[in-house]
């Protein structure tokens, strides 16, 4: 994967323009496999991701430092689970199975594996029972995050177990070369917690990673590449939503094409108050870019009308943002290029974006979204990196810290948040609710270490009181959430103070809400956003 920019219907990525020291993720269809990815690349370590259909071309390469597999939905013993040939772990590169990826290994060099009488999912306490490179610094005894039903029954020839827990022996195995090792938990996820040192020292100790994939390098990278797609003469129309994203994507753009690239912000009657203010000031005064506002909440609301179901929400918006999009571009007659913000993670939950089984959890307006006879080229510098990459990118191109570190804003808007749908006179109930939601939770600095923190208005009617008077009006539930990419979130109790405050302002200055909620979901099994 790189920074060089792809056309919307690419779902992989190409190799980095400059040569890093790379590490393979196998993707079996675990919902994690960029979670692997990205932990690998705060290791300063370039990831890529691909099917295993695509594994053997890219099992090669001075370049290529280890392989990491997967976890996965399937049964390594089943007849159609996903599988590579086995003679690729012969070629001597380091491999790392997880969860699934230990089972296939298992199976595929002799090894048996079994349904699990007892099956483990959730913190599990694990006993490092042999020394051995993966687990040095770990301690003895730890705690790590399980999620299986199947178990190795017998290791293949050449391999010991080096941990396990009550209930499953082979919870860590490593094959006497020193090459091949297999983990039943996930360390990739942050409930394992010392699998960033596990991570580590599958990297640094046993494929000799120096770690030369920094945000400096990137946004060279990046500039250079965007250059080399547009050409001395080609515009780019950028699609500007005012977040971190977009707002990285025109650094990038102007440094590579300086004034052929056009800023194209459209209120589409779905920003939260004060946004397309603070859109206009931001970029007209701090990047000085060519900027045209397009109001064009007439024709999205117009297009929302009748629509509740989520997906049909995300396409409609997607459609009318290239339609204004297209539009806007008639003005400039060598602009073949759209610029956006698309990311890692929009890309992995909208499609099966390595070609493997992962399973689609939900469209997003920039993803996959987009008409077989769109006439620009897309320009998507980010649409390999993940949030936290983003930000120490836009660091290191000088962005301010306020607009760096802004809480991430769905691309289709509040339609998200507003259940049902999505009138003129609820929108602007959203509207009022998010803005205190937000005032509160700033003034009281409980923001600070915080994803997002936002108010959903639910299509929910329930009787309320007030002042002697039978009320009958929507519910408005408040989302406050803790997470380092997105990927998986944890919902966080603010203070009874903030929540008093907060249900207090909502009931008595917003009419159309009568009570107030808090979301206690985590991702999984939620998403973040509601719709």
């Amino acid at each position: 994967m790189s920074l060089q920019a792809v056309s919307a219907r690419t779902t992989e990525g190409a190799a980095p323009a400059r040569a890093h020291e790379r590490v393979l993720v196998v993707d079996f269809g675990a919902q994690y496999t960029q979670l692997i990815a990205r932990r690998v690349r705060e290791h300063h370590v370039y990831s890529e991701v691909v099917a295993p259909v695509r594994a053997a071309e890219r099992w090669q390469g001075a370049d290529l430092k280890g392989v990491i597999l997967s976890g996965g939905p399937a049964s390594a013993y089943a007849k159609e689970a996903p599988a590579l040939s086995a003679a690729l772990l012969e070629r001597g590169v380091p491999v790392l199975g997880i969860c699934y990826g230990l089972q296939w290994m298992a199976e595929a060099l002799g090894g048996k594996v079994i349904p699990s009488r007892e099956r483990e999912f959730g913190h599990t306490r694990l006993r490092v029972t042999q020394p051995n490179p993966l687990f040095e610094g770990v301690d003895a005894e730890t705690i790590v995050w399980m999620s299986h039903g199947d178990r190795v029954d017998r290791l293949p020839a050449g391999f010991s177990r080096i941990a396990a827990t009550d209930t499953c022996p082979e919870a860590a195995v490593m094959h006497v070369s020193g090459r091949l090792y297999g983990v039943q938990f996930h360390p990739e996820v942050a409930h394992t917690r010392q699998g960033a040192r596990i991570l580590e020292n599958f990297l640094r100790d046993v494929c000799a990673c120096r770690g030369d994939w920094l945000p400096g390098d990137l946004a060279e990278e990046a500039i250079q590449d965007i250059r080399r797609q547009v050409g001395g003469e080609g515009e780019i129309v950028l699609g500007l939503s005012g977040g971190v994203d977009s707002a990285v994507v025109g650094a990038l753009c102007q440094r590579a094409v300086g004034a052929r690239c056009h800023a194209i912000f459209v209120d589409t009657g779905l920003l939260r108050a004060g946004e397309r203010d603070l859109v206009e000031h931001t970029f007209r005064h701090h990047f000085h870019l060519d900027l045209t506002v397009v109001d064009a909440a007439e024709r999205f609301l117009r297009r929302l009308q009748g629509v509740t179901d989520p997906e049909h929400k995300r396409r409609s918006i997607g459609h009318e943002f290239i339609d204004v999009f297209r539009e806007q571009a008639r003005r400039f007659q060598r602009a073949r290029f759209l610029a956006q913000g698309t990311l890692y993670p929009d890309v992995i939950e909208s499609v099966a974006a390595h070609g493997g089984p992962t399973a689609t959890i939900k469209t997003h307006h920039n993803v996959g979204g987009l008409p077989a006879d769109l006439d620009m080229e897309l320009v998507e510098p980010l649409r390999m990196l993940f949030k936290d990459e983003v930000r120490a990118l836009g660091r290191a191109l000088g962005l301010p810290e306020e607009m760096v570190a802004r809480q991430p804003f769905p691309g289709p808007g509040l339609a998200v948040r507003c259940l049902g749908e999505c009138t003129p006179a609820r929108l602007e109930v959203l509207r009022r609710a998010d803005r205190i939601v937000r005032e509160e939770f700033e003034a009281r600095s409980e923001h600070q270490g915080l994803w997002q923190y936002f108010a959903v208005l639910l299509p929910v009617r329930s009787v309320g009181v007030m002042g002697d008077a039978r009320t009958y009006d929507e519910v408005c539930a408040i989302r406050c959430i803790e997470s380092q990419d997105g990927m998986t979130a944890d919902w966080r109790y603010p203070s009874r103070e903030l929540l008093q405050a907060v249900s207090s302002r909502i009931t008595n200055e917003v009419r159309g809400i009568n009570r107030v909620v808090l979301d206690l979901t985590s991702k999984p099994p939620g998403t973040i956003e509601w719709e």
